[in-house]
């Protein structure tokens, strides 16, 4: 029975517009029921962010299936993920590009979702307890960063942190209203935005910035 709502969930995220088969492939192939509480198991496979601890949630799958896919990786690429949460997305991630690097401010979910990773042999992913707007300087310059939570605007820190012809997805707006997907491009010394689409995010919790 699992199987099979695994495989209407990816084709529902097909016909919703996810239609990159390596990431569509991830998803069927990690079990999203092992990133949700127990309670909640019965719901892994439905198209619906939940709650997780920390008052904190794990991200609708078409939202995932989205951000992911508009990160355009192949399997060279670094990524930086601001905010581990369950671990879900780090752990679609990991199976896309050659690395990750994922920093969560939570102490229970960092450890919960560190065992996630070992028990499913997720071993390019390095995870860091801390302030996830600091960014990871010392593994720097990243291919691609992600931020599974929103910024009130672009972290400055987290660009610098790129490559010059590397990419950034993040939420932007604040907490009670819809915040819009980003996609934030560096060329050379320019950056350009775009927008795709509205959605709702915890916000960034980060001392940075805040004097």
């Amino acid at each position: 029975m699992l199987d099979v709502t695994r495989i209407r969930l990816v084709m529902d995220l097909r016909s919703a517009g996810v239609t990159d088969v390596t990431v569509l492939s991830a998803i069927e192939r990690t079990p999203r029921e092992l990133f949700v509480p127990e309670a909640l198991r019965d719901q892994a496979y439905e198209n619906t962010a939940l709650p997780i601890a920390c008052g904190q949630t794990i991200s609708q799958p078409l939202v995932v299936g989205t951000m992911t896919q508009e990160l355009h990786l192949n399997r060279r690429m670094t990524v930086l993920e601001i905010g581990t949460g369950s671990g879900y997305q780090a752990a679609i991630l990991a199976r896309l590009c050659r690395r990750v690097y994922t920093i969560e401010v939570h102490r229970v979910l960092y450890e919960d979702a560190l065992e996630r990773f070992r028990a499913l042999q997720l071993n390019n992913i390095t995870a860091r307890l801390g302030d996830g707007g600091k960014g990871w300087p010392e593994a720097a310059p990243f291919d691609r960063v992600l931020l599974t939570c929103a910024a009130e605007e672009i972290p400055q820190v987290l660009l610098d942190q790129l490559r010059p012809d590397g990419m950034m997805i993040l939420p932007l707006g604040g907490q009670g209203r819809v915040q819009e997907l980003m996609r934030v491009t560096r060329s050379g010394d320019k950056v350009v935005t775009e927008r795709l689409a509205d959605v709702r995010f915890v916000p960034l919790v980060s001392t940075v910035g805040t004097g």
